[in-house]
């Protein structure tokens, strides 16, 4: 927060002076201004996170200051003081662009919560233009992330790729290990050869050696004429064993062979075949674990193993979660015929808090029925599956410490009092509108919905009185 600072403009020289050291005590950087004017010039020279202005001014007005405010590109968040009198101006001000207004005399304690909830949606509000921005930039090899996890991964893998030895890819199911082994093949100096990946744990069992290394005709039954496996199509290339934990034992052996030999043995012929191919292999299990278990050989597993990359759960991403919401976000929207599409502030925390248990595939599931369900220009909370809404708490609308969601809405032991969800949820949309005066723009926000859909809510709750 060292280069994040707020300006403050009111005429009055104690409530000036006041407001100044209430923020300053909060850790914040400020600097005040007597006029619109003086502000302006302040305005001039840098950029604040957020203005904090008196409506009534000398000369020209706080709502003045505000519209020009919003004509700038990035502009700050803006916070109106008014007095009692006024609240039509401050409803004005909200609808002009305003993120808050704060009433006379001030209650400290408000202005304090106002502040740092303000600021915190300014921040996500840059966040998501940065990310808009951002979005076009080029991925490696389809994947998106510039956490230290991931940037540490893409420079293993260009360095692994120089090499030819055997790869072990580690991750949790759903965390892109395919995309990790197409990306360690697409550095390699085999690039132009064939990559081919197979699921060890989709083909049946009696099924595998043949799908591996081939077979000759009348091997066995159905295998009308001789068919080459994977091993021989995929050399000059990679070849990818997903879910190599899956594979029989007895299979184990042989794999095993052909990594030292060079050689596969088709099934029913006596003839081995040369094969110049890389081996990946991929698992969501500990491979140590099975070793332990006697599930896996120890030998191939060591063998494998000659070059390791782990491929980061998404929780351990960081802000990576934020990059590949938008860029699912535009993924989706172009494959939907969608206009502009943007992530709402109240959307990017709740992703933010969520611990994806799923991994980067339940993300791009949880993006791809957010587009599909979003009826605007934004892609708000309750557009993503329930139990990625569940788990975050509603915030206060009030901002305060009383006349929030637990005195909105009852919560009885006894069932018969109990409400259905509906009536709970319009019972607190009407809480809403309260704690904002009936601004419905702001109330949307705050719900993290659309205000078409706020006004069709409201709509269902008067033909249900």
């Amino acid at each position: 927060m060292a280069h994040e600072w707020v300006l403050i403009v009111e005429d009055d020289d104690g409530l000036r002076s006041l407001l100044n050291d209430e923020l300053q005590d909060a850790g914040l950087e400020t600097h005040t201004a007597p006029s619109a004017e003086e502000a302006k010039a302040v305005l001039k020279q840098r950029r604040p996170a957020l203005v904090i202005s008196d409506i009534r001014l000398p000369g020209a007005d706080g709502m003045a200051l505000l519209r020009e405010v919003q004509q700038q590109d990035h502009a700050p968040a803006f916070i109106i003081i008014t007095a009692f009198g006024s609240i039509a101006q401050a409803v004005e001000a909200l609808k002009a662009g305003a993120d808050d207004f704060l009433t006379k005399p001030l209650d400290l304690e408000h202005l304090r919560l106002s502040v740092r909830r303000t600021l915190e949606n300014q921040r996500l509000r840059q966040r998501v233009e940065a990310l808009d921005a951002a979005v076009g930039e080029a991925p490696f090899h389809g994947m998106v992330g510039r956490s230290k996890a991931m940037r540490q991964l893409f420079d293993t893998i260009a360095r692994v790729a120089r090499a030819s030895g055997p790869v072990l890819i580690e991750g949790e199911s759903g965390t892109g290990k395919e995309l990790v082994a197409q990306a360690v093949h697409k550095e390699s100096p085999r690039a132009d050869g064939p990559f081919l990946a197979v699921n060890c744990a989709g083909v049946p069992a009696d099924l595998l050696e043949s799908e591996f290394f081939g077979h000759a005709k009348g091997a066995f039954t159905g295998a009308q004429q001789a068919r080459d496996g994977l091993f021989v199509e995929a050399s000059g290339g990679t070849l990818l064993l997903d879910e190599i934990g899956e594979m029989p034992v007895a299979l184990q052996a042989k794999l095993l062979r052909v990594l030292q030999e060079g050689t596969v043995r088709p099934v029913g012929s006596n003839r081995p075949v040369a094969v110049d191919v890389r081996i990946l292999a991929s698992t969501n299990r500990t491979l140590r674990e099975e070793v332990t278990a006697d599930n896996f050989r120890e030998d191939l597993f060591y063998r494998l193993e000659t070059f390791r990359l782990k491929v980061p759960p998404l929780r351990q991403r960081g802000d990576d979660v934020e990059r590949l919401a938008a860029y699912f976000l535009q993924h989706y929207r172009h494959e939907m015929g969608r206009g502009e599409l943007r992530l709402a502030p109240e959307t990017l925390r709740t992703l933010k808090q969520y611990a994806f248990p799923g991994n980067v595939r339940e993300l791009q599931n949880a993006m791809e029925r957010a587009v599909a369900f979003s009826e605007d220009h934004t892609i708000a909370p309750q557009h993503l599956p329930e139990r990625i809404q569940q788990q975050t708490t509603v915030p206060d609308p009030s901002g305060g410490a009383n006349g929030g969601i637990a005195d909105a809405i009852p919560l009885p032991d006894d069932p018969e009092a109990l409400l259905p969800l509906r009536a709970i949820e319009q019972r607190y949309i009407r809480h809403v509108l309260n704690a904002v005066d009936g601004n419905k723009k702001r109330a949307a926000t705050l719900l993290g919905i659309g205000r078409r859909t706020l006004y069709r809510r409201l709509e269902e709750a008067d033909a249900n009185v």
